[in-house]
């Protein structure tokens, strides 16, 4: 991939790996386009792999009167839904009613049964499903750590899940399947302009090569380090305002919700869901992520972490809404994972809480030509791109209508199948079977990938040799989400992790020793951020 960047002369160059960048990639290839994608890092390292795993429409947009927002994210669900079966599901959300100190009071019930309504006429209803009340109960039945003095009764809706590192991964290898040239590890050092001062394509550094790419058109792409692009093209001025989102994860027999559910946050505004993941096939799971916060982040960008203050936020908000078990609170020694991402929020005349700023995107061309996309959600990544791809035809003078609405990734089953429990169906579609024959060709690939885990070694060879992973961290983070679910597991197995890659990869022991601190350094980072109580001083510890 790296000699026909060098070599080829593409039509648009997109910079930026992330959702929102694989799918201008994905849009630009199936209208016939040449495409380059460069990432600096590995797709979905920024936040495309640190959200809260949703596809919705966003209920409480829906209350702050952005009805527009609301009814395109949610036939965006209804797209992935059916574009990306096997990865995209339906997940119910429970929102309970408490007599007191809860998410919706009982003297509220009636105007959120009529907001619930309103969801489901923009666009809900699509799912297949409508909203109901249940009794208290019933509400219980879902989730039987709610504080059952105070449940009064609860409302049931429906919106999605994905994994939001293998949903981005999945859309970069379709847009490779249609041509595009789609390439990690590769940083963007300058914007290169050609006569009269127009954009013509990019200088780049891969493998320690520096080298030009050249393109009529080049799309930024890259969330929060839109800033950065926009320098490189001579305009300093700052027009994004990063907001963090904190997740943490805890055990499921502690939570025991087999839907997500919505909790309060004591002396805040804002609520958080408990959302269940890893289905074991018999109702419960393996572990539950409740987020996420919404803050200011004034750190670096490079490295968000979760401080004292996330942490403390969340184990707040769970001491207050969940009974568990054994009556004993959850707490830090609880936490088995924890993930920080930036949302790439547009500025506003008007100051105020980042959670009150607009979720919409824009698209803007700048004096030199280079197209930026910035703001928006996961969800809607797919009309992003089509905005943005509009953009780019109009620039280069070509026509052609969008093909994603219908445009099946890869793995997609030409049915919607059933959700019938396989994992590894729901991971990688119709592309499992190449995981099954890795099996078949040696029975010690069937075994976990990190005990206690139920990642299997094969999907880690699989990784390297087909999903572009090239480093430990990369198989641990994102191809699989082992480091999210299990930190500590993931540390005991890290070095016989490695040593099974380099032997797919080819490393030597000094690379394996390398990957393997690597890996130490971004456990270490987290577990030092955390006694940390700012953005700043959190962010730094990985590089001290």
């Amino acid at each position: 991939m790296i000699d026909a960047l060098r070599r080829e002369r593409f039509d648009v160059l997109v910079i930026g790996g992330g959702v929102t960048g694989c799918g201008v990639a994905l849009d630009a290839a199936s209208r016939g386009l040449s495409v380059a994608l460069v990432e600096r890092d590995d797709f979905a390292s920024g936040t495309s792999s640190k959200s809260s795993k949703l596809i919705h429409g966003g209920l409480r947009y829906l209350q702050q009167g952005d009805v527009r927002l609301v009814y395109e994210a949610l036939h965006e669900r209804q797209r992935l839904l059916g574009n990306a079966s096997h990865l995209v599901g339906v997940l119910p959300f429970l929102i309970p009613v408490l007599t007191k100190d809860g998410p919706v009071s009982v003297k509220i019930a009636k105007a959120l049964r009529s907001a619930l309504w309103m969801y489901d006429l923009t666009g809900g209803l699509r799912i297949g499903r409508r909203h109901r009340r249940l009794d208290a109960a019933a509400s219980l039945a879902h989730c039987p750590t709610l504080p059952a003095d105070r449940l009064s009764s609860g409302f049931v809706y429906y919106d999605a899940q994905a994994d939001d590192a293998r949903l981005t991964l999945t859309i970069a290898r379709t847009a490779a399947d249609r041509g595009a040239v789609v390439a990690n590890g590769c940083r963007v050092d300058q914007l290169v302009h050609g006569a009269g001062g127009a954009v013509a394509g990019a200088l780049v550094e891969a493998n320690g090569e520096r080298f030009d790419v050249r393109a009529d058109c080049v799309v930024s792409a890259v969330g929060v380090w839109g800033d950065d692009i926009r320098a490189l093209d001579g305009a300093p001025e700052r027009t994004l305002r990063p907001a963090k989102g904190v997740h943490v994860t805890v055990p499921w027999d502690l939570v025991r919700n087999d839907i997500a559910v919505i909790i309060s946050v004591p002396g805040d505004k804002r609520s958080l869901f408990l959302i269940p993941w890893g289905p074991r096939g018999d109702g419960t799971f393996d572990h539950c992520y409740v987020g996420t916060t919404d803050t200011d982040y004034t750190g670096e960008l490079d490295d968000p972490q979760t401080d004292d203050e996330d942490l403390d936020y969340v184990l707040r908000a769970l001491e207050h809404s969940i009974r568990t078990p054994s009556g004993v609170p959850i707490t830090r020694d609880d936490v088995t994972g924890v993930w920080a991402g930036l949302r790439p929020l547009v500025r506003s005349a008007e100051s105020g809480r980042t959670a009150d700023l607009s979720r919409r995107h824009q698209v803007t061309t700048s004096p030199s030509g280079v197209v930026t996309v910035t703001g928006g959600k996961f969800t809607t990544y797919r009309q992003m791109a089509e905005d943005t791809v509009d953009a780019v035809m109009a620039q280069l003078g070509r026509s052609g209508r969008c093909r994603t609405k219908r445009l099946r990734l890869r793995g997609a089953p030409a049915r919607r199948r059933q959700a019938d429990g396989d994992r590894l169906w729901h991971r990688y579609g119709t592309d499992a079977t190449a995981i099954g024959d890795l099996v078949a060709s040696d029975a010690t690939l069937g075994e976990p990938m990190v005990p206690g885990l139920r990642y299997l070694r094969a999907e880690a060879v699989y990784a390297v040799r087909h999903e572009m992973a090239r480093s430990l961290v990369d198989v641990l983070t994102r191809r699989t989400r082992a480091h999210l679910e299990d930190r500590g597991a993931c540390r005991r197995a890290a070095r016989a992790v490695a040593e099974l890659l380099a032997d797919e990869a080819g490393w030597d022991d000094a690379r394996v020793e390398a990957e393997v601190a690597a890996y130490e350094a971004l456990c270490n980072a987290e577990l030092a951020a955390a006694e940390r109580s700012d953005d700043r001083s959190a962010a730094t510890e990985r590089t001290t």
